[in-house]
């Protein structure tokens, strides 16, 4: 019960980060381009990453884990997979609204579930995946419209697009988490992030130097607010790889559906976009597929 309350605990406290990042990330859009924005939560993010391992090591006593190349390998697939669809996310913000955006993109826990199933032995019963399903159903009845036009279907189809990747680094990074061979959950978690983190950024940053360096320079001058949304992916990411290290990813990216709801709150009253009844009947349901998931933990 301890364990259970704790990944929930770190789900439930990454999701409200996250929702506070992707915000701060959408804005930033404007101002320096998606691939400016999407480089930020890394590269700004990592000194903080590094911070919570060197307080996580010196205050647990515990020496920082070897890395092993499966570790790697995971971690790496997780990192590649994770840049890719924070571009696309941010992208799709610039032409529809963050509620419905973030909506799209949570359509995912349903293959996070049988790919980690099969290529981690993450479990799964089928009460957790009648669970996982309603949830998903909910995501769908927020974003698909009725009878919608072949120029809605694109934006829905590279939201479902970034989800899938989305997923793939869900797994990637707890298949990165269980490799490592000694340590704590916590001590393995923050490790992990430092790794993923050092990746990404070194490869966003390179990619930006050579093709990119308007946006690189960009970042810096408006350094205030890629600092925050830094602060809060490290945060996020943080709490995301707590909850990997204790539960399976379809679990953790199953509890995050709440996120929609959070986004909806975030749409309607920060960027004062308009929330259907259909998109509230749609949190219903999420919720309701949540509870089951919940309720049916093994």
């Amino acid at each position: 019960m301890a364990d259970t309350a704790l990944w929930i605990g770190a789900a439930l406290t990454a999701s409200v980060a996250q929702t506070a990042r992707n915000a701060t990330q959408a804005s930033l859009t404007a101002a320096i381009g998606t691939v400016g924005a999407t480089q930020v939560r890394f590269l700004f993010g990592l000194p903080f990453a590094v911070i919570f391992l060197i307080l996580v090591s010196q205050i647990s006593g515990q020496a920082i884990p070897q890395i092993p190349l499966r570790a790697l390998g995971f971690t790496a697939l997780g990192a590649l997979a994770q840049i890719g669809a924070t571009a696309l996310m941010l992208r799709l913000m610039q032409t529809r609204s963050f509620a419905v955006t973030t909506a799209w993109i949570k359509t995912e826990p349903v293959l996070v579930a049988v790919s980690a199933a099969l290529i981690l032995g993450d479990p799964l019963t089928p009460p957790m995946l009648l669970a996982i399903g309603i949830a998903t159903a909910g995501v769908l009845l927020i974003s698909v419209k009725r009878g919608a036009a072949l120029a809605e279907l694109t934006p829905a189809l590279t939201g479902l697009f970034a989800g899938l990747l989305f997923g793939i680094s869900a797994i990637g990074f707890r298949g990165g988490i269980t490799a490592l061979p000694q340590g704590d959950f916590l001590i393995r978690a923050t490790t992990t992030l430092v790794l993923s983190l050092t990746l990404q950024a070194s490869l966003l940053a390179l990619w930006m130097a050579l093709f990119n360096r308007p946006a690189l320079a960009a970042s810096f001058r408006v350094w205030k607010s890629s600092l925050g949304a830094g602060f809060l992916g490290a945060f996020a990411s943080q709490f995301w790889f707590i909850g990997f290290s204790l539960t399976s990813a379809a679990n953790i990216r199953t509890l995050a559906l709440v996120e929609v709801i959070l986004a909806t709150a975030v749409s309607r009253y920060v960027f004062r976009q308009a929330v259907s009844k259909r998109q509230i009947a749609g949190m219903a349901v999420v919720i309701a597929g949540i509870a089951l998931l919940l309720r049916n933990q093994p």
